[in-house]
């Protein structure tokens, strides 16, 4: 089965599911490993991990593409991409899904922030007007070879004008074809009620952010809500940073491996990880007799 249709099947199953972030290729296998069924190629994560700088923007289409292009070589699970603004008007958005869709994604994420766009639980936002946007939706599904691949609409209205207005733009984005809706940064428990019921008959995105603005809650109180997809955009990420760190100040204080060696993976975990023995196995399959 297509990733695309893998990811049209979950995102109509009756399970909320949980959508980890990965910020490259490594990350990407280990969510696969971990057992989840499909993987989030987070901006902010990409932003951070590859150019050491947070999510304002930066990021380029051809970076974002070749980070998707390396999680789709080893994994085997949907990716859904972070493609921000689709980096320009609505002609850019055709060429953004022409080449995200080549490069693996089986799910593009498009949302309606001024370019160059920020984190949505900055603040400092801005907005483009509803019916461009709407006319970025009608481009993305347009450009689309695979009419599996789902377009996910975000809107980060609800910090910037008022909550009504992202539930009307919300309603706007459901009627132009998204095939799911991401309501950025509501702040209540209220909200998170209201934007399923409001924005009726379509799968829709709680985005948890350790530390943000919106509450967090478990998979199964993100379903009793009306939820289809639990995002962690980047619970990994800041894994690796506090494990990256905690590893490098005991080696930095204790000049010696000797406490390093519970706080990192093993060897054989590591080599286990990247596929070592298939390689030795190709290695030896290929080799002259």
């Amino acid at each position: 089965m297509k990733r695309t249709e893998q990811f049209q099947q979950l995102l109509h199953s009756k399970e909320t599911f949980i959508l980890p972030g990965a910020f490259d290729a490594m990350t990407a296998r280990i969510v696969e490993e971990t057992g989840f069924k499909s993987v989030y190629a987070t901006g902010a994560g990409i932003a951070n991990a590859q150019l050491g700088w947070a999510d304002v923007g930066l990021t380029t289409l051809s970076e974002i593409a070749q980070v998707v292009s390396w999680m789709s070589d080893v994994t085997t699970i949907p990716i859904v991409v972070d493609a921000d603004t689709g980096f320009g008007n609505a002609i850019n958005m055709q060429r953004t899904v022409k080449i995200l869709e080549k490069a693996g994604a089986a799910a593009i994420q498009i949302e309606d922030q001024v370019m160059p766009k920020k984190c949505g639980h900055f603040n400092g936002k801005e907005v483009i007007s509803k019916d461009e946007m709407v006319g970025k939706i009608k481009a993305a599904l347009d450009a689309r070879v695979d009419d599996q691949l789902a377009i996910i609409a975000r809107t980060d209205a609800l910090g910037v004008i008022s909550f009504d207005e992202a539930i009307e733009r919300a309603n706007a984005y459901k009627e132009a074809g998204a095939h799911a809706i991401f309501v950025e940064a509501p702040v209540t428990m209220e909200q998170l009620q209201r934007i399923t019921k409001e924005v009726p008959d379509i799968p829709h995105i709680i985005n948890l952010v350790e530390g943000g603005k919106t509450p967090l809650v478990s998979r199964t109180e993100a379903q009793h809500l009306g939820f289809q997809i639990m995002l962690c955009a980047n619970t990994a990420l800041r894994g690796a940073i506090k494990g990256a760190s905690e590893a490098l100040r005991i080696l930095h204080q204790d000049e010696s491996h000797e406490r390093v060696h519970d706080v990192i993976c093993s060897w054989e975990q590591r080599q286990q990880l990247f596929k070592l023995q298939e390689i030795q196995q190709l290695e030896l399959l290929y080799s002259e007799k």
